[in-house]
């Protein structure tokens, strides 16, 4: 069967583009980035432009490849208020590799302080700013020489992704991500997060930061942490807490300062460490192998380790349940701002894309 041929891309399907009197103002100062080596100076595509035409390609549904984004560059409407020419599939491809992801970092930070941050709930006042972390893959299908190496090597034709997200719950942005392959060592999601910490934070994770180091070095920075633990956590209790009504109703069953145990005392908290244990509706999630269960069954208990000893325990709950923000943000991330596809499999280039979609929310 023939291949069905996309629609062109026209004037009257852009859209959003009044936004872009707001936006290209932030970006002119990347303008003159990466000129050093053009000697000649003939650069046609400049940062900044780059920048505008991947958040037109954010904002665009029609836009959805590199080719209908250059489509999309011929036209008046585009070029008036992005202030760019026609741009080649050349100079789109070779963008990717030759800007600095890093220069947008700054943007987004200032954004990120403009921002107010959304109304807080009166509980959560006495508590340090919640950021929720997590991580999520993007997958790539790769040159086609890549892929069959790839499935040579692994069975498997793809590139994989990872973005390790730092999300400010209160002002409903991410404050930091970063890109990373897909695997351990100094792409661990724990290794990363270690890398990047800051003070005065509370951190919320779920049971795949569970790492003592890893609580040692929140603690070490002056922040604080919310982390769900396994359900085969062993720990030895060294303090029973009573419950109050208030606890009861959060659905909290116990509270306990305890001593974690831990094959050898140099990897055990350097901090007295509290487990709130939480009622919860029994969830398996599945997974790709038929009839397996991705984490095995569930005793309907979420076990939360922290090292916030004056917080009640039904709040310690409350603090949890922020968690789910980040994953809402993945959400709009890959589905709204169409994320799922990528217009560069280099990480570079989707680091570039990544954080131009950060900026179109804050803006």
């Amino acid at each position: 069967m023939a291949r069905k041929r996309r629609a062109e891309v026209r004037a009257q399907d852009v859209t959003g583009l009044k936004y872009f009197d707001k936006l290209a103002p932030l970006l002119a100062r990347l303008h003159d980035d990466a000129c050093a080596r053009d000697k000649a100076g003939n650069r046609e595509l400049h940062y900044d432009q780059y920048c505008l035409l991947i958040l037109l390609y954010l904002f665009n549904p029609i836009v959805s490849s590199l080719r209908s984004l250059q489509q999309a560059s011929e036209l008046a409407n585009v070029q008036q208020r992005l202030g760019c020419g026609r741009a080649s599939l050349g100079s789109l491809a070779e963008a990717a590799s030759v800007f600095d992801p890093e220069r947008l970092k700054e943007i987004i930070a200032e954004l990120s302080d403009e921002l107010a941050p959304l109304a807080r709930d009166r509980r959560l006042q006495d508590v340090p700013r919640l950021v929720a972390v997590d991580g999520s893959l993007l997958a790539a299908l790769p040159k086609m020489m890549q892929a069959s190496l790839l499935k040579q090597q692994t069975g498997k034709g793809l590139v994989k992704w990872r973005l390790h997200t730092q999300f400010e719950v209160e002002r409903f942005l991410p404050a930091r991500i970063d890109v990373t392959p897909h695997g351990g060592g100094e792409h661990d999601e724990r290794a990363v997060l270690a890398r990047t910490l800051r003070p005065d934070v509370t951190y919320i994770t779920d049971r795949g930061y569970e790492k003592f180091h890893l609580f040692n070095a929140m603690v070490a920075v002056g922040s604080s942490y919310v982390c769900r633990v396994r359900d085969t956590t062993h720990f030895q209790v060294v303090e029973e807490r009573p419950l109050t009504d208030a606890d009861r109703a959060a659905g909290v069953l116990r509270d306990v300062v305890v001593r974690l145990s831990v094959d050898h005392p140099s990897r055990a908290p350097d901090h007295p460490v509290r487990l709130v244990f939480v009622q919860t509706t029994p969830h398996e999630k599945a997974s790709h192998r038929k009839g397996h269960t991705g984490a095995g069954p569930s005793d309907g208990v979420l076990r939360m380790a922290t090292n916030l000893l004056d917080v009640p325990a039904g709040i310690i709950a409350l603090i949890y349940l922020q968690r789910w923000t980040i994953e809402i943000f993945f959400r709009f991330f890959k589905h709204i701002l169409g994320c799922r596809h990528l217009l560069s499999h280099s990480q570079n280039g989707l680091e570039i894309q990544t954080y131009c979609a950060i900026q179109s929310p804050a803006c």
